[in-house]
């Protein structure tokens, strides 16, 4: 209800419901955002979804655990980053004078640290973890991509926050990580395409 009260006092702000499960209706999401965008196109398409297992160890983890989470983290940002190229085009040639950068034409795959392969100190956590470095390559090879079309692709670490993903436990303000978040992206230029940055700026490696 949080957010349709906000939807409420803002008229720019218009709420879709879609569950990334569902690939099959994203054209018809594509076609809802279209509809609202019309000719100005997405200048930021943030995939933002995620999932993880309760279980990290290698004896507990199964079949369905990997698929689902990968449907959630991995498949689904690909997915619906192909149902929204047009709009997302749309806003690159629209701000074609401008460089590459969020004020143009931005996708940006939320991932995490967990993912970074030389970060791995402590195994485990198969299911998210793969399903992360999954994602980096896919932004990876997106950033490669779509430069052509003056639309820049990077993936961002929000930090351990407290969240129903990150649990109470967890270090961060969900308050704290946005506001760092939003500085990054704001400030997204040509160098930052194709890597991994976290919630402060700092670059992370793969």
């Amino acid at each position: 209800m949080e957010l349709q009260e906000i939807a409420n006092e803002n008229k720019n702000v218009h709420i879709i419901l879609l569950d990334v499960t569902q690939t099959e209706t994203f054209p018809n999401f594509a076609s809802q955002v279209e509809e609202i965008v019309k000719d100005d196109g997405l200048n930021v398409l943030f995939n933002n979804a995620g999932c993880s297992p309760k279980s990290t160890r290698i004896n507990f983890v199964n079949t369905e655990q990997l698929v689902d989470t990968y449907l959630v983290n991995t498949v689904a940002p690909i997915l619906l980053t192909k149902a929204l190229l047009p709009v997302l085009k749309k806003a690159s040639e629209v701000n074609k004078d401008l460089p590459l950068g969020s004020s143009r034409s931005a996708i940006i795959n939320m991932s995490s640290i967990l993912g970074s392969i030389s970060a791995n100190d402590n195994g485990g956590l198969y299911p998210y973890r793969c399903s992360k470095a999954a994602l980096n390559m896919a932004t990876k090879s997106l950033s490669i991509d779509l430069q052509k079309d003056g639309i820049l692709v990077t993936a961002l670490h929000p930090g351990w926050v407290k969240t129903n993903l990150g649990g109470p436990g967890a270090p961060m303000e969900v308050e704290s990580s946005v506001k760092g978040c939003m500085e990054v992206i704001r400030h997204l230029s040509e160098k930052h395409n194709g890597a991994l940055y976290q919630w402060d700026g700092k670059k992370l490696e793969w």
